[in-house]
C-alpha cells in the first residue's frame, strides 16, 4: 500500500522529471561532460535548476568562491521550505537526513498536499516519494548524457524546461484547491519584488515577503481552511 500510494502520487514528478533530467544530461554532455557526471550530480547535488546553472559554473571555470555563492542565492528558498518541514520530519527518525537532502520543490508540494489516507505510514510515504522523484531525475539525466553523446543539435533554451516544470506544478496544485488566498499572496508578493528588485535579485525577498505575509495571514488562513469544511488551502 505504501509502495503504491507513493509512486501514483509521484507519476506527475516522474514525467517531468524524466524530461527535465533528460534536458540536463543533453546539455552536460553538449559542454563536454559525460554520462558520470550526470549520474554523480543527480545522485550527490540533485538540485534541479542548480545543476543547470552548474553545467554553465564548470564549463566557465568558475571558482569554489563563485559556485558556492551562486548555490546559496538559487537554492535559497530550500531555507523556507525546510523551517516548515520541521513539523512533518520530526519523527521520521533515521529517513529524516535523506529526507532533508532531496526535498525539491516538486517533492515539497507532494508531501505538502494534504494528509496520507488511512493504512500508509506518512514517514515511510515521505521516504519513498523523495526516493522515487530522485531515482526519476538520476534516469533523465544518465539517458540525456547518453542522447546527447549519440545525437548533435542546438541546445538554446532547453534550461526553460525547469521553469515550464515549476508552472505545471502551480496550475495542478491551483485547479486541486478550492481556497487560493495563498497562492494569490505568493504571486503578489513575487510580482511586487519583480518589480522592486528586477529578475535577477526577486527571489530571496520574494521568499521572505511570501513568508512574513503567511505568518501574518496564519489565523485568517487557518479560519478559511476551516469554513471551507477543511479542504487543502493553496
Amino acid at each position: 500500500m505504501n509502495v503504491k500510494y507513493a509512486f501514483k502520487r509521484s507519476l506527475p514528478v516522474m514525467a517531468g522529471y524524466l524530461v527535465l533530467g533528460m534536458g540536463f544530461g543533453i546539455l552536460l554532455k553538449a559542454k563536454g561532460y559525460g554520462l558520470v557526471w550526470a549520474f554523480c550530480m543527480s545522485l550527490f547535488i540533485y538540485a534541479g535548476s542548480m545543476q543547470y546553472v552548474a553545467v554553465d559554473l564548470l564549463s566557465g571555470g568558475a571558482s569554489l568562491v563563485s559556485a558556492a555563492l551562486m548555490t546559496v542565492m538559487v537554492n535559497a528558498r530550500h531555507l523556507f521550505y525546510g523551517i516548515s518541514m520541521i513539523d512533518r520530519y520530526k519523527t521520521s527518525g533515521a529517513k529524516k537526513p535523506y529526507l532533508a537532502f532531496a526535498l525539491t520543490d516538486e517533492t515539497y508540494s507532494l508531501v505538502c498536499s494534504g494528509e496520507v489516507p488511512e493504512g500508509v505510514d506518512q514517514n515511510r510515504y515521505f521516504f519513498l516519494v523523495s526516493l522515487f522523484n530522485q531515482c526519476y531525475w538520476i534516469t533523465g539525466s544518465v539517458a540525456g548524457a547518453l542522447i546527447g553523446s549519440l545525437l548533435t543539435f542546438n541546445t538554446a533554451g532547453i534550461e526553460f524546461s525547469m521553469t515550464a516544470l515549476f508552472l505545471v506544478v502551480f496550475v495542478e496544485q491551483w485547479r486541486s484547491a478550492k481556497e487560493h488566498l495563498s497562492a494569490m499572496i505568493g504571486v503578489g508578493v513575487s510580482g511586487i519584488c519583480l518589480l522592486i528588485f528586477g529578475g535577477e535579485r526577486f527571489l530571496i525577498p520574494s521568499m521572505v515577503g511570501i513568508t512574513a505575509a503567511l505568518t501574518v495571514l496564519k489565523k485568517v488562513l487557518e479560519k478559511r481552511h476551516e469554513g471551507k469544511g477543511g479542504d487543502r488551502v493553496e
